[in-house]
């Protein structure tokens, strides 16, 4: 019973967690995009849309996860129907973490040396053609980095939200560890969480390195 339990929210987990991340990093690179060649000299150069961006950007990431989520309850309620379980924490969770990954795909992006651009622009090439042969492939390494730190803030904020009503791993240990003092099921869970991380984290860097040509 109690392996059929924990098999459930770790797949529950799992969802939450995909199904946000996913929506995270379609979202979160074009952002990060935009944020860079909308920037004062670059290919985009609209300062305005780019203060803008940026300030809904920091908006969102300023905010605590625990907070943004109640805060959304009206919107979830809207989008999925309810308030509580899986599909619930999807919504809070996306929001929180397309802003976070967007940023620290900038942050690659503007890693990216100018040098490269300016012999693009040299030899003709549209901007577009900038970004989907220059801009992204050379940023792709720190990309995959950071998403790989979005999902594992991911999974600390899925057993957040598991915690109040979202269900997953976080429902089962505060559910039957926490509020029933079952220590065991408490690092049952504790285990399982850090295993997942581990191997995400292994996974995220070989794929970073590997993609690395420098």
């Amino acid at each position: 019973m109690w392996i059929e339990r924990l098999l459930q929210g770790l797949l529950d987990t799992l969802l939450m967690v995909g199904v946000s991340s996913l929506v995270a990093l379609l979202v979160g690179v074009p952002m990060a995009v935009l944020l860079v060649t909308s920037d004062k000299g670059s290919i985009f150069e609209a300062p305005a849309l780019n203060r803008v961006l940026g300030a809904i950007v920091n908006l969102f990431r300023s905010i605590p996860f625990l907070i943004l989520m109640v805060a959304l309850i009206p919107f979830t309620r809207l989008v999925v129907g309810t308030t509580y379980g899986v599909w619930a924490a999807v919504v809070p969770l996306t929001i929180a973490a397309t802003p976070f990954f967007a940023r620290i795909a900038e942050v690659s992006l503007r890693e990216v040396d100018h040098g490269l651009i300016e012999a693009a622009q040299a030899m003709g090439c549209r901007r577009w053609h900038i970004v989907w042969h220059v801009l992204l492939p050379e940023a792709l390494p720190g990309i995959v980095g950071g998403f790989t730190i979005t999902l594992v803030t991911l999974i600390n904020s899925s057993a957040m939200a598991g915690a109040i009503g979202a269900g997953g791993l976080g429902d089962i240990a505060y559910r039957y560890g926490y509020q029933r003092f079952d220590s065991q099921i408490m690092l049952t869970v504790i285990v399982m969480l850090v295993a997942l991380v581990a191997l995400i984290q292994l996974g995220g860097d070989r794929l970073a390195k590997g993609l690395n040509k420098r």
